[in-house]
C-alpha cells in the first residue's frame, strides 16, 4: 500500500506541484535499462489553502488508515525503498473501530522499508472520545495499526484519568494502552 502512495505522490507532485526532481544516481551501463533502480529526490511545497496531502488506505477494504497534511515534503529513494520527510504535520489516524486520533507535530518521517510513520519534535494529539496525548515522538505501524510513543508521555482521559511515563504503546482509540 505504501508503494502506491509513494508512486501516486511522485506522479501527482510531478504533474501538479512543480516539484524539483533530482536524479542523484550515477548512470551505469546496463543491458536492460529498466532493471536498474534510480534514486530520486523529489520535493515540493503546499500552500495554506492547498497543503500537501497523503491518504493511506488498506488494500483489502479501502478503509482510510490515515490522512496526512503538511506544508512541505522531501522524498528520497527508489521504488520500495523511499523515505519521505514532511514538515508542519497534521495527521488523522483512523482506527478499525471507527475511532480517530488527530495529531500535530513539526515533522513526520514516512519510511517505506519499515512501513511506519514517525512524528517527531513534540507531538500533541487528541481523539474523538476526548482523550489527549503528548509525547516527544510518536510512531505509527501500518501493519499493526498501533502507535508507540516515547519521551515525556502524558495521556489524559475525559473522566479525569491522567498518566505519565517515558514510553507507551496503544491502539488508535487509546483504550488498550500500556505505559512504561
Amino acid at each position: 500500500m505504501t508503494r502506491r502512495i509513494v508512486a501516486a505522490l511522485a506522479l501527482a507532485l510531478l504533474a501538479g506541484c512543480n516539484p524539483s526532481v533530482q536524479n542523484n544516481a550515477t548512470p551505469t551501463p546496463s543491458p536492460n535499462p529498466t532493471s536498474s533502480a534510480l534514486s530520486l529526490k523529489i520535493s515540493g511545497h503546499g500552500t495554506a489553502k492547498q497543503p500537501v496531502r497523503i491518504v493511506e488506505q488498506t488494500a483489502k477494504s479501502d478503509r482510510v488508515q490515515y490522512d496526512l497534511l503538511a506544508t512541505s515534503y522531501v522524498t528520497i529513494g527508489s521504488e520500495g525503498n523511499t523515505r519521505a520527510d514532511f514538515k508542519h504535520v497534521h495527521i488523522t489516524f483512523h482506527g478499525k473501530d471507527g475511532s480517530m486520533l488527530i495529531a500535530d507535530a513539526p515533522q513526520a518521517i514516512l519510511d517505506q522499508v519499515s512501513n511506519t510513520i514517525e512524528l517527531v519534535g513534540g507531538v500533541h494529539a487528541h481523539n474523538n472520545a476526548g482523550s489527549t496525548l503528548a509525547c516527544d515522538t510518536l510512531r505509527y505501524d501500518h501493519r499493526t495499526e498501533m502507535i508507540y510513543g516515547s519521551g515525556h508521555v502524558a495521556i489524559t482521559g475525559p473522566g479525569g484519568f491522567h498518566a505519565t511515563g517515558n514510553r507507551f504503546e496503544s491502539n488508535i482509540s487509546l483504550t488498550h494502552t500500556v505505559m512504561q
